[in-house]
């Protein structure tokens, strides 16, 4: 019964993108209004429907559905039964097809009024098209309704490390809602090529959409860099890992797009490169689901494979070659009047963001994609690792922060040396203030202090460009709440963020002690500065696990990481990490092993310590809480420029 309802929620949803995409067509050949709201709503109830019945199947632990069996049990806690739906492949795309639906509503009806603009007309039409594209998906080969063969009491439950935090009912919605959302730019990126108006305003309209997805996967990737530090015990947030570099490829063709439109609205430059960004960074969504669920690529944080990696790859390699063409096709009308007049100017300042971004971007897809092609020509396996990255993640933040100082304060077309030193000169000399500061506190890290000195100076420059808009106004007698939608507040709200994010990582990476340690039961011992005392063993069992814990004092509170395996599966074990975080530290703790013959305990064991001895994984991280913390704030201004009053409501108020 319940195969048969979950199907037809999915069919009900193809036809409504279909029956859409072929109204849309048809109003545009006749010249009159389609009723795309409407389809669109169809599509959207079907895939409600569909996913209220896969719901129903994992909270009520309906095994008769395949997909329940594998992702679920009877024991499994309620908000774990309801992640369950994305714990796999067939799920993760009903939540896909989800969020592109409720997209989809939502972008027809915010031009209901415009429907009968071509443009509108024709990027509806795309959006249907890629609706239809992973609802099929859905419908052919990655059925999450199929029927369960066998008869059985009991399913297999989720994976262990998708159960053992609550940070997996975020991370991967947030995760594809910002996938999804790029869908937008990318169609009205298609239907300007297509109807040649590429002239028009609707690259700088697109840009509100690519802020909110851009600022909704922002806030994703940190959440799962976080979910990482809590969950996979090496006390790390990122990796280099595959699928977080998935995430992050559409992420830095996305940002650039975001400042790159800046100027083709003020200058009307960089035509090509703003719908080619809006194109590459739809068409890296696509490849990051192909590296994430076809199982091409080994990955701690990737949880299925399927047969769909042609079907992913082709539909990837289509968006390039249609979006190729298009710009070949009307690159007459792509062409600027004007150029860069100086390059220490606004716009100059922007075309460095760009090569950035864009080069950085091709750094971390060669790394990505060099296992695959080397096994392809050679047979053999090799893996690309983290200093590869990091060798280029480096200097390029020490750029990107020079840049987040300078291009707020430059002005466009030229170079004034006098008047930028007047709007540097308060925060150039706070920013030595501070590398002063630390170097009278022991820190000697060149790497450190420059990244102190230009982060303060990307924070001062923030901070005057939010002290005008305050001041401007005051003159215009508004309100201060109305700052809050001004066109620069938002993004220099996200740059605070990133300032933020930025001390963070610097000092928890370059002043992280990790240490192992053996301590017996009442035994102490001091890892930089924090005093740690081993008090003993504690166990816990229920339904759904069985947990040895260690009961270790720090500071004062008690701390209680464990070796856990979960029933279902076949009993998969993982360490638990416990954190001590304040706002200055954090101390990290993991049971790494236990002497004596390790009857009690699922930790590896060490024969040569003595029993009940055990050994301690300590890591000392100082700031990294303010790396959460920076996230919160990109997010927080993504949202801002999201709600913006737009640049011509700000002229004309």
């Amino acid at each position: 019964m319940l195969t048969w309802l979950g199907r037809a929620g999915l069919y009900v949803a193809l036809a409504g993108s279909l029956i859409g995409l072929a109204n849309q067509l048809v109003a545009m050949r006749r010249g009159r209004r389609a009723h795309s709201l409407r389809w669109a709503l169809v599509a959207l109830v079907g895939i409600v429907a569909a996913i209220a019945v896969m719901q129903y199947a994992l909270i009520t632990h309906d095994f008769s559905l395949a997909y329940v069996a594998q992702n679920n049990a009877t024991f499994t806690p309620l908000l774990y039964s309801i992640t369950g739906m994305w714990s796999a492949l067939e799920g993760s795309l009903l939540l896909w097809a989800f969020l592109l639906s409720g997209l989809i509503v939502l972008v027809t009806r915010y031009y209901r009024r415009q429907s009968d603009d071509e443009v509108v007309g024709w990027a509806t039409s795309v959006l249907f098209i890629v609706s239809a594209f992973f609802t099929l998906l859905m419908v052919g080969p990655a059925d999450p309704f199929l029927a369960n063969p066998a008869k059985v009491l009991q399913g297999a439950g989720p994976n262990a490390l998708l159960q053992d935090n609550p940070l997996v009912a975020m991370h991967p919605p947030l995760l594809y809602a910002g996938f999804v959302g790029f869908t937008v730019p990318f169609a009205f990126a298609i239907a300007m090529l297509i109807t040649g108006r590429v002239q028009d305003r609707w690259p700088l309209e697109q840009r509100r959409w690519t802020v909110l997805a851009w600022g909704v996967l922002s806030v994703g990737i940190v959440l799962g860099a976080w979910w990482s530090y809590q969950v996979l015990g090496w006390g790390g947030f990122w990796g280099w890992d595959p699928v977080e570099n998935a995430a992050l490829l559409p992420w830095l063709t996305g940002t650039a797009y975001i400042h790159s439109v800046i100027v083709q609205d003020r200058r009307g430059l960089f035509r090509v490169w703003n719908l080619s960004l809006a194109i590459a960074t739809f068409a890296l969504t696509v490849l990051g689901t192909f590296f994430t669920r076809s199982g091409v690529l080994q990955s701690v944080h990737s949880f299925s494979s399927s047969t769909l990696g042609p079907l992913l790859i082709g539909f990837f390699f289509f968006v390039v070659v249609l979006g190729a063409g298009l710009l070949a096709w009307r690159g007459d009308r792509l062409r600027s009047v004007v150029g860069v007049d100086h390059p220490l100017s606004k716009e100059g300042l922007f075309v460095v963001n760009n090569v950035i971004f864009v080069g950085f971007a091709v750094v971390v897809l060669l790394g990505t994609v060099f296992p695959l092609l080397y096994e392809a020509v050679n047979g053999g396996q090799v893996s690309v690792g983290a200093p590869y990255f990091a060798s280029v993640a480096a200097p390029m933040s020490v750029v990107l922060l020079a840049l987040m100082t300078l291009a707020p304060l430059v002005g466009w077309r030229t170079l004034d040396r006098g008047v930028l030193w007047n709007r540097v000169r308060l925060s150039s000399w706070a920013a030595l203030l501070v590398v002063v500061v630390l170097v009278a506190l022991g820190v000697r890290r060149p790497t450190v202090l420059l990244a102190y000195f230009l982060a303060t100076g990307a924070a001062g420059a923030a901070l005057r460009t939010l002290r005008g808009s305050f001041v401007s106004a005051r003159r215009r007698s508004r309100r201060w709440t109305s700052v809050l939608r001004g066109p620069s507040t938002g993004g220099m709200v996200t740059h605070l963020g990133i300032v933020v994010m930025a001390l963070g990582i610097v000092t928890s990476t370059a002043y992280a002690t990790r240490a192992e340690v053996t301590l017996a039961t009442g035994q102490s011992t001091v890892v930089a500065g924090q005093y740690i005392t081993f008090e003993g063993f504690a166990s816990v069992k229920n339904s759904l696990l069985s947990a040895t814990q260690l009961r270790v004092l720090v500071g004062g509170h008690e701390l209680r990481p464990a070796v856990t395996t979960y029933n279902g599966r076949t009993g998969q074990s993982v360490g638990t990490p416990a954190i001590d975080s304040s706002a200055l530290r954090d101390v990290y703790l993991t049971f790494d092993a236990v002497g004596g013959n390790g009857a009690t305990s699922g930790a590896q064991v060490q024969g040569n310590l003595p029993a009940g001895s055990v050994v301690l994984g300590v890591t000392v991280e100082p700031l990294i809480s303010w790396l959460w913390i920076g996230g919160l704030l990109v997010g927080a201004g993504a949202a801002l420029s999201f709600f913006r009053r737009s640049h011509r409501d700000e002229v004309e108020s």
